[in-house]
């Protein structure tokens, strides 16, 4: 059975009705898309900004309720009239954190609350669980007594990790964990996840935009592109030999020691308008490959390998 399963989940953010006239149908930020990870796997979820990232992991959690579709976990589906129980199967690690930790609280109040919460632990089994949680996230218990402005970047980002650990969950959606942290900081940071992970037996999707991260990380990938899935597949098959042109975009734009910087080709460089969508695939306007079809009809996703799938009309050759 997945760890996790997403059907049709698709997410669109009303506007305000204008004074005059009608309102406009809404800005669909994620599109309907299916896609499961397995236990102990770690799936690396890239794109651009703006490709509907935050706000699908924000829907993985409970956080934002799908316009439609559903989330199952472990079987069940995702039910917000209980959030507590899903607190106990799935976390999130937040993208700036500082900003996730309540500035006003102690860090041992911030690693209480899902311990009293979600496992109603007394103040001795508190108190042990804290200690084990902060020796496998390698922070001292000296820590806990002072506040989130008291710590670096690496630091904080240790606590965040340990609060999502507190609830012993089976998933964690990690969201840009190290993009705020300097280089020799993120690695320390990559290292404890694979650490943790191999420890706590967990499952990862880890959400970002440095595709050198994502590569090293996963084991398989999911591309987006305009709140869709362009391709998914093995990490090291994605990359190497992509079948989406955006997803070649994506890679030949990383930049790699030895290489010179050159711009990929491209037609354009602006994402379609979210308030009046293109009626074909999103990426027709920056797309060397297009032709008629691609302007007019949205390619489903469709296997283009072994365990690798694409939505596009005019794949790239494997």
């Amino acid at each position: 059975m997945p760890a996790l399963r997403v059907e049709n989940l698709a997410k669109t953010f009303p506007l305000r009705k204008p004074l005059f006239g009608s309102a406009a149908p809404g800005v669909r930020a994620v599109r309907p898309m299916s896609f499961s990870v397995e236990p102990g796997e770690t799936l690396g979820i890239v794109g651009e900004s703006g490709c509907g990232k935050s706000t699908l992991a924000r829907m993985l959690v409970g956080l934002l309720e799908p316009t439609e579709g559903r989330v199952e976990i472990a079987g069940r589906a995702l039910d917000n009239a209980d959030p507590a129980e899903f607190g106990k199967l799935i976390q999130y690690v937040f993208q700036d954190p500082q900003s996730s930790l309540n500035p006003r609280k102690t860090i041992r109040q911030v690693m209480e609350a899902p311990l009293k919460r979600l496992h109603g632990m007394a103040r001795p089994q508190r108190a042990a669980r804290i200690a084990e949680i902060f020796a496998s996230v390698n922070l001292r218990e000296e820590f806990l007594d002072r506040y989130p402005h008291e710590f670096s970047g690496g630091q904080a980002q240790r606590i965040g990790i340990a609060r999502a650990l507190a609830a012993s969950p089976r998933i964690i959606v990690l969201d840009e964990p190290v993009s705020a942290l300097d280089v020799s900081v993120q690695a320390q940071v990559l290292n404890l996840l694979a650490e943790l992970k191999a420890q706590f037996g967990l499952t990862y999707l880890f959400i970002s935009h440095d595709l050198a991260v994502v590569e090293a990380v996963s084991d398989r990938i999911v591309v987006l592109y305009f709140g869709s899935v362009v391709e998914i597949g093995r990490a090291e098959s994605v990359f190497a030999r992509p079948r989406h042109p955006y997803t070649k975009l994506l890679a030949d734009s990383a930049p790699v020691v030895g290489r010179p910087l050159t711009a990929p080709e491209q037609k354009g460089t602006e994402l379609p308008d979210p308030l009046d969508p293109p009626p074909g695939c999103a990426f027709a306007g920056r797309c060397p490959r297009a032709t008629d079809i691609c302007r007019t009809v949205m390619p489903d996703l469709t296997e283009m390998g072994e365990d690798q799938f694409a939505a596009c009309h005019h794949p790239i050759e494997g």
